[in-house]
């Protein structure tokens, strides 16, 4: 762990207005960031779930093309509780959300506060996005802000790619990793003539830990020659061949339930530095693993090869809003701007509120080990 040298909270729910006066606001996290037109700008997940109450009832959202937010109203004992953002059908197995989320754009001055709050949403527009848009990573490519983000629905959570000059208006390019892929983060700058991609596709079948991935692309759209990532550790204590497991050391347990990038990587003198999350394994049914930041250095011609990690986490859930909120013990990295030899570490906490984090840059190279 590293010492941060500033917190601060920058938005919660009650700072928004709900989108529709049926539903309320619930959760303003998990931010992309991007330094554009001489500030910060933050593309913020905004969560909103139904406002009215009918005993015996869950209202489940959806957008429908033609008709917008739609409540599907599902009779309660029809439905298993997964956690407090998921509820699985006791007859078919599917699972819905309980809210579903837009994008705001938030400007930030130099970054340590909220400047406005603009009115402009990206909001779900196909049946592709039907149970919400969520966590963009924004990264500056030929003089286009790209942000991927999650576009969820019915077949499950893939990542989509959009792109902006302006944040008032918004091009679509379209799924770019099919499900379940997700936390997918683009490097600022092709590497040897092409674009680079980390992305995260979660195994059904769990020969593995978690992983991120590298994948390459020519033009944006689509994607080729994946490769994973070697994590080390956690992976390295399975022994080929054989499904006994060693004993895990503490620096590989905070992220022994699911692994994925966090801000898109910035470019060192070193080599590509990436802050990722991991997420502990839930204690019980019903409850989430505690999410952690940690970081990353990746080979500046070859983003494949670590050549460092941080042996544990760098951030963890310690701020009182960080460990209690909508979903407790969560912090979340999905942006980061340089500041001279500080980084601003944009976060969501608890799945409730959005944050900055100052951390920096010097301490956090020296705490990455080969």
């Amino acid at each position: 762990m590293i010492d941060r040298l500033e917190t601060r909270l920058l938005l919660r729910p009650e700072d928004l207005r709900p989108t529709d006066d049926r539903f309320e606001v619930v959760g303003v996290f998990n931010p992309g960031a991007v330094f554009w037109d001489g500030e910060v700008i933050l593309l913020v997940r905004v969560a909103e779930r139904p406002r009215q109450k009918i005993p015996g009832f869950t209202g489940l959202p959806r957008f429908d093309p033609d008709l917008g937010l739609v409540i599907d109203w599902v009779p309660s004992d029809e439905l298993q509780p997964m956690d407090p953002r998921v509820v699985r059908s006791r007859t078919t197995g599917r699972i819905r959300l309980t809210s579903v989320s837009h994008l705001r754009v938030v400007f930030c001055g130099a970054g340590r506060q909220v400047r406005e709050v603009s009115p402009t949403t990206f909001r779900p527009s196909t049946l592709l996005e039907e149970y919400g848009v969520e966590d963009p990573r924004i990264t500056v490519l030929e003089d286009r802000c790209y942000f991927t983000y999650v576009a969820v629905s019915r077949h499950g959570p893939a990542t989509a790619l959009a792109s902006t000059t302006n944040f008032q208006t918004f091009r679509r390019h379209g799924i770019i990793f099919c499900p379940e892929n997700k936390d997918v983060v683009l490097f600022p700058e092709r590497v040897e003539g092409r674009f680079h991609a980390i992305h995260r596709p979660v195994c059904a079948a769990p020969f593995t830990p978690p992983e991120m991935w590298i994948a390459r692309s020519m033009d944006l759209r689509f994607w080729g020659e994946h490769s994973a990532l070697d994590l080390g550790s956690a992976h390295d204590q399975e022994s080929q061949g054989s499904m006994r497991r060693t004993p895990t050391g503490a620096g590989s347990q905070w992220r022994l339930g699911r692994v994925g990038a966090g801000a898109p990587p910035i470019r060192m003198e070193a080599g590509w530095l990436e802050i990722y999350h991991g997420c502990s394994v839930a204690p019980a049914l019903g409850l989430v693993g505690a999410y952690q930041g940690g970081a990353l250095l990746l080979d500046k011609n070859d983003p494949t090869t670590v050549l460092s990690r941080s042996p544990g986490p760098i951030l963890a859930p310690d701020q009182s809003f960080e460990r209690a909120g909508f979903v407790p013990n969560i912090i979340f990295p999905t942006g980061v701007i340089r500041d001279g030899e500080q980084l601003l570490v944009y976060c969501g906490a608890a799945d409730m509120y959005t944050e900055v984090v100052v951390l920096s840059e010097r301490a956090i190279l020296q705490q990455l080990k080969p």
